[in-house]
């Protein structure tokens, strides 16, 4: 046998035995027939701990993949499945789940679905076969007589189970979204059936996009004009929603069959609709025709058997193999598809990004109003292009050079190459590299009460921090999601990214998968609950600053992130709209004194306790207050080596210079290499003046609500001096 791992000897086989001999007597397979097999085989009932319900469909499933290994019927026609069918209809409904089997996303497949797919494959005496989530084998079990048989299988268990139906197999244990890389050195298999995990990823727990992971590694795997057979989830269809991602998953592929099977998992636990697609790695086009149907028998007579393509051999298909996908398998958007010519792999190495810095500065653009034309001070780029809509820089911030920067990046080739990024965006993810590369003066312990860090011999050192000030439209998500994409490709896989509101979660995962990321590997904190571990073993954690200061009892997000992060983290913490901590210093409004804000206070403790992050602060608005800037503990604007003792001194102090000392601490962070701060250019904008007419009523509507907002205002300007009068008599 050709294993790959040390199975250890199967130990519940005698149940399956007993199983698989009541489904060859043709008697139907009862509750009470399974228990009494598993008393029989563990000396004891499930009431007594020898075994549970779910034990007992494990079995159940092994017994029909021993039963259907001896082909029972035959297989050879779309007629065959009617043999399946009527076998299905004599198991029992499983009605039982277990938490792993949840957290696996075990849900094998129906032996009818497994039959139909296995037709619909039109495997060959010549194919190799690779099922990559083989379960208990009852797809695999189905395949009719072939030259290889390569099944992989996370469960330990399930894959000691397969062992002992497919001793000729090749048996792995990988996760089934990275076979392209674990199994490189076996032969590659000219056919895949596949009914992959729906919505759960190894190491990342929930993951919307799993199947896609699975199909895309199966594409990826299988040999040029190999035919790929799943089961996919319901929504994977190019619907308004997911037609970028379809195309873009089923690039260079013909999609010969597509069926919609309703209710047809009802006998597994579940009514959920699946669909069925036949796939062939040949250029041609992804749009079909669907058939839906509620059993697997209504679809006999209308399907057919789609012939197979012809095979390109190893030799051919190095000449002439399909576009290759990004680094990282992203599911980029792409247009729908038409038939392809094939051009040779386009290269993606991650390569260091060429640059050469200039001692002196690079002159500066003739002046227009206020503003000048930006360019990078210090670096000119070996390949990188401009960016898209011309960037300026106000005539203050533009008279200061940035320093001479030591840090080089390491990005996919791609992404200097095709101009994912410009020339501006690259400097950011240089300059925030060069500011992570210091520490700030003094070590420092956080304060038991409050948010401050106090200077302690026995404390740790603080990384330097980055602020990106660029404006709307100068593409701050893309910039963010390279400098985590930089810091990821170093070695460091788990980052945090904050920002304002949940629906942004879409905005960083299109960011992230326009690099070359997986839009999965963006994870929102709010798929675990607050008092649970976050299971995310390597990816983007994605919080909201809503989310990041929430509680519930005893538990907090921040201390679940804290948990999760490790108290020698080093990924990066991007701070998007950073400004939405803006009040953690709290201040005067128009009431009186106000506390520092929740959130600000949850992002200035994350930052405390995590001395090692690298913290990249984002925000258009950063540098337009002084409080907006007492978050930004990152900096070095306060503390050892500086002109102020501690935040409140250099609140206080810069408030008095007003806009204008503000604007000498923006010159000077721009000059230490940790802040930047780039607008769109308006040159050769149009506008034409829209003028509307209010009409009586609406002039009329207008004035009576700012009428009944005098009368709140005043009312509650009244309360206030009410309260202020019983504190000073109190106090007298």
């Amino acid at each position: 046998m050709s294993d790959l791992l040390d199975l250890p000897p199967v130990t519940d086989r005698p149940a399956a035995l007993t199983i698989a001999l009541a489904l060859a007597s043709g008697e139907p397979i009862t509750r009470r027939a399974l228990n009494n097999a598993m008393t029989a085989a563990f000396g004891g009932t499930d009431a007594e701990g020898r075994w549970t319900q779910r034990d007992s469909f494990e079995m159940l499933e092994h017994a029909l993949a021993l039963h259907v290994a001896k082909q029972p019927y035959p297989l050879a026609d779309i007629a065959g499945v009617t043999h399946a069918a009527a076998l299905m209809e004599r198991l029992p409904t499983q009605t039982v789940r277990s938490e792993e089997q949840i957290e696996l996303q075990q849900f094998s497949t129906p032996i009818d679905i497994g039959a139909l797919a296995a037709v619909m494959a039109a495997i060959g005496p010549d194919d190799i076969v690779l099922e990559p989530s083989a379960g208990n084998g009852l797809l695999a079990v189905q395949v009719p007589h072939h030259a290889g048989l390569q099944l992989n299988e996370i469960d330990p268990r399930r894959r000691e189970r397969l062992a002992s139906v497919f001793p000729n197999a090749i048996i792995t244990g990988h996760d089934g979204a990275a076979l392209v890389s674990l199994h490189a050195s076996l032969e590659r298999p000219t056919v895949v059936l596949m009914n992959p995990p729906f919505s759960r990823s190894i190491g990342r727990g929930a993951d919307n996009l799993a199947a896609l992971r699975h199909l895309q590694a199966a594409i990826r795997r299988v040999s040029m004009g190999g035919r790929i057979v799943a089961i996919m989830p319901d929504w994977f269809a190019p619907s308004a929603q997911l037609k970028a991602a379809y195309e873009a998953v089923l690039t260079g592929c013909t999609v010969r069959t597509s069926l919609r099977l309703e209710s047809c998992y009802r006998k597994h636990g579940t009514d959920i609709a699946v669909r069925l697609y036949v796939i062939d790695k040949v250029a041609g086009g992804t749009s079909h025709t669907v058939i839906q149907r509620r059993s697997v028998l209504d679809f006999l007579d209308v399907v057919e058997m789609p012939a197979r393509a012809e095979l390109v051999s190893e030799a051919r298909s190095a000449r002439a193999p399909a576009a290759a996908v990004s680094l990282f398998g992203a599911a980029r958007t792409a247009k729908p598809a038409v038939a392809r010519t094939y051009h040779k792999p386009v290269r993606n190495a991650v390569l260091p990004v060429g640059y050469t810095t200039l001692s002196a500065p690079a002159p500066l653009a003739d002046q227009v109003g206020v503003y000048l034309p930006y360019r990078p001070s210090r670096i000119i780029f070996d390949a990188a292009g401009e960016h898209p809509t011309a960037l300026v820089e106000s005539v203050a911030m533009g008279s200061i050079p940035a320093p001479v920067p030591a840090h080089i990046p390491h990005l996919p080739e791609r992404t200097v190459s095709e101009r994912m990024l410009s020339s501006s965006q690259l400097e950011t993810v240089i300059y925030a590299g060069h500011a992570w590369s210091q520490m700030l003066p003094g070590m420092f312990k956080p304060d038991k009460e409050g948010v401050g860090l106090t200077l302690n011999e026995d404390g740790r050192s603080y990384r330097k921090g980055f602020f990106l000030g660029d404006g709307t439209g100068a593409g701050k998500g893309r910039q963010v999601a390279a400098c985590i994409l930089d810091s990821w490709l170093q070695g460091r896989r788990r980052h945090i990214w904050v920002t304002k509101n949940e629906p942004l979660l879409e905005d960083a995962r299109r960011d992230w998968s326009a690099l070359g990321g997986m839009a999965g590997d963006v994870q929102p904190v709010s798929n675990w609950k607050i008092d649970e571990a976050i299971r995310l073993e390597e990816g983007v954690l994605f919080v909201t600053y809503p989310t990041l200061r929430s509680m519930r009892t005893e538990s907090s997000r921040l201390q679940q992130i804290l948990d999760w992060a490790g108290p020698d983290f080093d990924g990066v913490i991007a701070f998007d709209e950073a400004h939405e901590m803006g009040g953690v210093a709290g201040g005067e409004g128009a009431l009186g004194k106000k506390d520092g804000s929740q959130q600000g206070i949850c992002g200035v403790l994350l930052q405390n306790h995590l001395p090692d992050a690298r913290v990249l602060y984002a925000s258009a608005t950063g540098a337009s207050d002084v409080n907006n800037l007492a978050y930004a503990v990152r900096l070095g604007l306060w503390g050892p080596e500086t002109a102020f003792a501690g935040r409140e001194t250099f609140i206080a102090e810069i408030r008095k210079g007003g806009i204008a000392a503000m604007e000498l601490v923006a010159r000077d962070l721009k000059a230490l290499g940790l802040y930047t701060a780039r607008a769109l250019s308006f040159a050769g904008v149009e506008y034409d003046v829209l003028k509307h007419e209010l009409t009586p009523l609406q002039i009329e509507i207008y004035d009576t609500y700012a009428q009944a907002w005098g009368i709140l205002w005043r009312a509650a300007h009244k309360m206030a001096y009410r309260e202020e009068a019983v504190m000073r008599r109190n106090a007298a």
